[in-house]
């Protein structure tokens, strides 16, 4: 049960324990694409910064030290397009999975309100509206199909993901701010994960930064309403050291500050040091998103001869989303189901995320990420390059 009561899911990984099994039995070892877990070193800008904070005797600062707090708006106004970001318009948080977790619980919402998400989804946003006790409700991602209310229940808070785990579509600075003008529009708050914005893999998006929910051409200059929340595990290989933060609207913010205040969820002090250095060096992002892209270049190739579609919108992120059939075929309805497909990678040593993890939109579908290291990718791209194709 959830923190209100609610019934929570299964935790949808569990279900994998079986594929697992079999993927572990394959004679060259399983490659394990089921999780984006970072596997490359953390960053020496990062560790030696860590270090010199080991010394750290006091409680830290639930605000985050001055130093963190300017390298998070700094960040963002040379990264993200958003100048002028006020200081009390952002807080270290410990991970970002929890933030999403119990926002919707320290925003205030609970029984008579409703949580909008994407219909393919990253299972904690339905999860978190659960804890609160709220109702949550999968939407597209055109406003203008949107409930102002569900069974009488009012919509009080919306998630956006962009770019989007698992499928990696991204949504433009328009797409946002037809949201945004809605979200105002009804009274409800705007909360954007974005911590794939940095993993931009289209002409457009090497071109120029993914667009951030704070973006004046969203916002117009006005923060009220709007929260964003970024994670340092993906970019620069910090998912140990529980490294993120929330940005946005300071009267968001606020709240947030207090409850954690007084809960003491605190990021601790070293960890505050090392994420001030890796905000403040962009050649380790850099560096790192080269290696994803040289994996995803490689697995992309391979997942094709194997049979397999990615999907054409998948502009960013750390994911493959893919289905079984060619370029040009139906979608997945009638299609090999997630889970065959699952069973089928799983024979070649191969285990991956079935799409039904996030959402039933999700049927048809796998994801595969990038997080391996070049030897395990390289072992799964040739299982998938000379195997022939995956389901005949």
């Amino acid at each position: 049960m959830g923190l209100n009561g609610a019934a929570l899911p299964d935790f949808p990984w569990d279900a994998l324990a079986p594929a697992k099994r079999v993927a572990g039995e394959h004679p060259g070892g399983m490659v394990d694409l089921s999780v984006g877990t970072p596997v490359d070193p953390t960053p020496a800008v990062v560790r030696a910064a860590l270090e010199r904070a080991a010394d750290s005797p006091g409680y830290p600062q639930t605000v985050g030290t001055p130093e963190l707090r300017a390298a998070i708006t700094d960040w963002f106004a040379r990264r993200r397009g958003v100048p002028d970001l006020p200081e009390d318009g952002v807080l270290p948080t410990v991970g970002s999975k929890e933030a999403v977790a119990l926002l919707p619980a320290l925003l205030g919402l609970g029984a008579g309100d409703v949580v909008l998400h994407p219909q393919v989804a990253y299972p904690t946003y339905d999860v978190g509206a659960r804890l609160a006790g709220a109702q949550p409700v999968a939407v597209g991602i055109d406003p203008a199909t949107w409930p102002e209310s569900v069974a009488g229940a009012r919509v009080r808070l919306i998630w956006l993901n962009s770019p989007g785990n698992p499928h990696g579509h991204v949504l433009n600075a328009g797409q946002l701010r037809a949201i945004v003008t809605w979200a105002r529009r009804h009274g409800v708050v705007v909360a954007a994960d974005e911590c794939y914005a940095e993993l931009g893999w289209s002409e457009r998006w090497q071109a120029e930064p993914i667009p951030s929910l704070l973006d004046p051409r969203v916002s117009d200059g006005d923060l009220s309403g709007l929260l964003v929340l970024y994670s340092l595990s993906k970019q620069s290989n910090l998912a140990g050291y529980r490294a993120a933060f929330a940005a946005g609207d300071p009267a968001l913010v606020a709240p947030l500050r207090e409850v954690r205040r007084h809960a003491g969820m605190i990021v601790p002090g070293p960890i505050q040091a090392a994420m001030t250095a890796a905000l403040h060096d962009d050649a380790h992002v850099a560096e790192q998103k080269a290696r994803y892209g040289r994996r995803r270049a490689v697995l992309l190739d391979a997942v094709r001869a194997a049979g397999l579609q990615p999907d054409p919108q998948s502009e960013a992120g750390l994911y493959l989303w893919l289905r079984a059939g060619a370029v040009g075929e139906p979608g997945p309805e009638g299609a090999t189901g997630s889970w065959a497909l699952v069973e089928a990678l799983a024979a070649r040593g191969i285990l991956v995320a079935p799409g039904v993890f996030y959402g039933p939109a999700g049927e048809g579908y796998v994801r595969m990420a990038l997080t391996a290291s070049d030897e395990r990718i390289d072992a799964a791209a040739s299982r998938l390059s000379q195997g022939g194709p995956l389901v005949r």
